[in-house]
C-alpha cells in the first residue's frame, strides 16, 4: 500500500493497482474566502474505486470532485444527515446539494460499520466535529498496512477504543491546524479549536500507535481563509516538535509508501 496527500485533507491510497480517496477536494473557494486556485491542492492519479468523505463540510466533500475522481457508479461512503433544520444544518447543506446535482451514489454508514471496496476493507470510526455535525474517521486496510484518516476531528476518549481494535497504524493522518471558529450560526462563538492543534494531533499519534504521523488539514501557502477561521501560524513545524520521530511532513502530492 501506498498513500499520498492531495492537500488540505485529501488523501489518496493505492493497493493492488486500485484507488481510494478520502475527503479530495479540488476547489475550497466556496468556503475559504480568497482561495487560489491550483495552490495547495492535487488531483489523484486515476479513477478511484470509491470515496470516502468525513463528513459533509464544503472543504471535504466536494462533489464535482468526487464526479471527477471516481469510476462510474464507485460507492461513496458518509455520514448521516444532520440534525435539526437548514439553520443547524448550514455547514453542510452547500455539499448535500452538490451530490444530488452531480448524482453522486453515497451509501451512510454507522460507527464501527466496516465495508469492502475492491482491496480495501475500511471501517468508520468515532470522531467529533468541533461544529456539531456528524462525523466519522476512517481506518483502512489492504495488503496486510493499515492507515487512519482523521477528518477534521477535535480530541476525544474514543482514541483508546480505536487502538485496542486496529492498533498499530502504518501511517495516521492527522488534522494538526487547531482552528478556532466564529461562525454566524454558533453563537456566541466558543475560543476552544473546532479541530485538533499540533499537541492534540501528535497525542492522539501516539495513542494510535502511528508509525508515520502525518499532519494535515492545513496549507501554509494559502494565505486567506474564511473570516472567523483563525489557524495555528505553523501547524507542521509545530506537529513535528511534538510527535518527534513518527512525524512525517508530507507536502501535497507527495506519496508515502508503505510497502518500503
Amino acid at each position: 500500500m501506498r498513500v499520498r496527500r492531495l492537500g488540505w485533507a485529501g488523501v489518496e491510497i493505492e493497493a493492488a493497482g486500485e484507488r481510494l480517496v478520502i475527503d479530495y477536494v479540488e476547489d475550497l473557494s466556496p468556503l475559504f474566502t480568497g482561495w487560489l486556485p491550483g495552490i495547495g491542492l492535487t488531483a489523484p492519479t486515476g479513477n478511484a474505486a470509491g470515496a470516502l468523505v468525513t463528513h459533509l463540510h464544503r472543504d471535504h466533500t466536494d462533489a464535482k470532485a468526487l464526479h471527477n475522481a471516481l469510476t462510474p457508479g464507485a460507492p461513496v461512503l458518509r455520514p448521516a444527515r444532520g440534525y435539526g433544520d437548514d439553520v443547524d444544518n448550514v455547514a453542510t447543506v452547500l455539499s448535500e446539494r452538490e451530490l444530488l446535482e452531480h448524482e453522486i451514489r453515497t451509501k451512510v454508514v454507522d460507527t464501527w460499520e466496516t465495508s469492502e471496496i475492491g482491496p480495501f476493507r475500511v471501517t468508520a470510526v468515532p470522531s467529533i466535529d468541533g461544529l456539531g455535525d456528524p462525523q466519522l474517521n476512517w481506518v483502512v486496510e489492504a495488503d496486510g498496512q493499515r492507515v487512519f484518516h482523521g477528518g477534521d476531528t477535535m480530541f476525544h476518549g474514543w482514541w483508546w477504543l480505536v487502538a485496542r481494535r486496529f492498533s498499530p497504524f502504518d501511517a495516521a493522518f492527522l488534522p494538526a491546524n487547531g482552528a478556532v471558529v466564529d461562525a454566524p450560526h454558533l453563537q456566541p462563538p466558543s475560543p476552544v479549536a473546532a479541530a485538533m492543534d499540533p499537541f492534540q494531533a501528535a497525542a492522539a499519534a501516539k495513542i494510535l500507535g502511528a508509525w508515520h504521523a502525518v499532519p494535515m488539514h492545513y496549507e501554509t501557502e494559502q494565505p486567506v481563509k474564511l473570516p472567523g477561521y483563525v489557524e495555528v501560524e505553523n501547524p507542521a513545524a509545530e506537529f513535528e516538535k511534538h510527535a518527534g520521530p513518527r512525524a512525517h511532513v508530507l507536502r501535497p502530492g507527495e506519496w508515502l509508501d508503505l510497502s518500503a
